[in-house]
């Protein structure tokens, strides 16, 4: 299966077994620069380590290890499944101190996110996967590892991301780094 890349999006046919898995929102080539360009000035004040512009994106579904049956059954049904289009502004930062991250986000739940997200989980429940108790909190993972986490900037300008589908993502980690492969997308 070929990697994922920005410019050329390959959607593989199915997944080997034991895959990690999650459903996201993948930014495009301009926004992920400006994340980028985010991480950057939160590591300059946090330390910490800085996202690659090709791993950032927004949760929406994390499923852990799947089995090779399940996964290849996931690959199949996303195609079919939609998601609510609309946009998210990202307008600050913030911080989850226990794991040392520094993330991007919006202010407020859109709720067009929140619905389908809420989808997505109405679809995945029935298949047996839990529904996290804790509420939907979107954010894009800007470092990892942050020493400093009380001195976050103030965020740059907000910014408008615009969304029409998700993706499933395979999770493959290399040397201590996660790789990230697109596996399918939802309808749009």
């Amino acid at each position: 299966m070929p990697a994922f890349s920005r410019s050329a999006a390959p959607v593989a046919a199915a997944a080997p077994a034991g895959v990690r898995l999650f459903f996201a929102l993948w930014p495009g080539p301009a926004l992920a620069a400006t994340l980028a360009s985010w991480a950057a000035q939160a590591q300059a004040a946090c330390g910490g380590r800085a996202m690659r512009p090709d791993t950032l994106h927004l949760t929406l579904a994390f499923l852990g290890a799947v089995d090779a049956e399940r996964a290849a059954a996931l690959v199949a049904a996303t195609a079919r499944q939609r998601a609510r289009p609309g946009s998210i502004t990202l307008d600050r930062y913030g911080t989850f101190a226990r794991q040392g991250i520094v993330w991007a986000g919006p202010a407020e739940v859109p709720p067009a996110l929140q619905h389908t997200h809420d989808a997505l989980w109405d679809w995945l429940e029935p298949l047996g996967w839990p529904r996290p108790a804790q509420a939907f909190k979107p954010h894009v993972t800007l470092l990892r590892r942050a020493a400093r986490l009380d001195g976050t900037p103030a965020a740059p300008p907000p910014v408008q991301w615009q969304y029409r589908r998700y993706v499933l993502v395979q999770s493959r980690p290399r040397e201590g780094v996660a790789h990230y492969q697109v596996l399918a997308r939802s309808a749009g």
